[in-house]
């Protein structure tokens, strides 16, 4: 049996996303063009973005598209230089963005970039759970704050953050805020009016859409400035001829997960808790990372102390199981995962976390699969280790 659990790093195609782009490759007009066949591919551009802010409750002129999460994320971060050097009119230099030390990698080192090129950037601590300690951010805001950026769902435990909240306190300073939504747009209700937020981050391929697309959303009014120029596309906010398929594709993605959405979400819910009350029967000596119910429902990041997550993810892998030890992007790293160090876990014990994430084609079989061969895969790695002490300490470090 194959089993798909890695949702959280992609999803598959949905079939009527598929089929909508498939029918759209014989479209193949630049939508910047005046002729017929440019208009039609503008007119189908633009229906998406009408798509895709109606699912966030934007308007259409506050959508840009773009290539991924990560240029949306960089754009809005590299902004704040331009605003900072008062490049961008009607803009006041504020020195100091804040953000939290659970971002995903294109937040933490576009940071780590912009304080060599001479940034003030603070980072917010979590508590066990992943939460943002909401009283440190307030000590950290005064009239030098320009920008916060928090993200709204993890990526690796799937703790939720209370972006309204949040946004309330930042613009009570003056300040603009940011949330990167990969994770949570199409999983829970997103609507950009309640939360607030002058900048959103969302990505296609998190939501059954296509690879290589994304989209920010910028709040009416709020200054701005391109990262990509050299161009007059998305009213010049975003340079490069227009991905028409995958704007297209994240258009229907939205769509579907209008549909969707809500009654997925309940069933994974209900399919991450029999898998973690299987764990937990099946398998001793064990901690499950992430707020037990703010939450992404389709996520579960779990630690097996005395077993490498690397080893488990491919034994699982030999069983036709996928699975990951963290954050797609960090797949390459050898060091523990940042989001677990942040919430306090020992290096250790991040190296033996696994994240198990759900999605619209996970059924209980799937589960009941996980279930009946991870205890085994654990078991055995175990018992090569030469450092495991059963409900106790490690003999030796790695």
């Amino acid at each position: 049996m194959k089993v798909y659990f890695d949702n959280n790093a992609t999803t598959p195609l949905h079939p009527e996303v598929k089929k909508e782009m498939i029918a759209a490759m014989e479209m193949y007009g630049n939508p910047s063009s005046m002729h017929a066949y440019g208009r039609e591919a503008k007119a189908n551009v633009e229906d998406a973005r009408q798509r895709v802010a109606s699912f966030i409750n934007a308007d259409d002129q506050e959508i840009v598209f773009v290539g991924s999460g990560s240029e949306a994320n960089n754009t809005v971060l590299s902004l704040f230089v331009c605003a900072s050097a008062q490049c961008i009119p009607g803009t006041t230099a504020r020195g100091t963005i804040i953000t939290t030390k659970i971002e995903h990698p294109c937040v933490l080192e576009t940071s780590e970039c912009l304080m060599h090129r001479g940034v003030n950037v603070k980072f917010l601590d979590v508590d066990r759970y992943g939460r943002v300690d909401l009283d440190q951010l307030k000590d950290m805001l005064n009239d030098d704050i320009g920008l916060v950026s928090v993200m709204m769902a993890n990526n690796e435990i799937g703790t939720m953050q209370d972006i309204a909240s949040i946004t309330k306190m930042v613009h009570e300073c003056g300040a603009f805020m940011h949330t990167d939504a990969v994770q949570a747009v199409g999983k829970v209700p997103v609507d950009v009016r309640a939360l607030g937020v002058d900048f959103l981050t969302m990505s296609a391929h998190k939501i059954y859409g296509p690879k290589g697309v994304g989209a920010l959303y910028v709040k009416q009014g709020t200054p701005y400035c391109p990262l990509i120029r050299g161009g007059h596309q998305e009213r010049g906010r975003r340079a490069g001829t227009e991905n028409t398929l995958g704007i297209l594709g994240l258009g229907k993605a939205v769509e579907m997960r209008a549909l969707e959405m809500h009654d997925e979400h309940d069933r994974l819910l209900g399919l991450k808790d029999v898998l973690r009350k299987g764990i937990e029967e099946k398998i001793d000596d064990i901690h499950f990372n992430g707020h037990p119910t703010e939450s992404l429902a389709g996520t579960l990041n779990v630690s097996f102390p005395g077993a490498e997550g690397e080893s488990i993810l491919l034994y699982l892998d030999l069983e036709g199981i996928a699975v990951s030890t963290g954050s797609a992007c960090a797949s390459g790293s050898l060091d523990p995962s940042h989001v677990l160090l942040a919430t306090g876990v020992d290096a250790e014990r991040a190296h033996g976390s696994i994240r198990i994430s759900l999605g619209r084609e996970s059924t209980m079989e799937h589960v009941q699969h996980m279930l009946n061969v991870l205890p085994g895969v654990i078991e055995r790695i175990r018992n090569m280790s030469t450092a495991y002490i059963k409900g106790g300490t490690h003999a030796a470090s790695r």
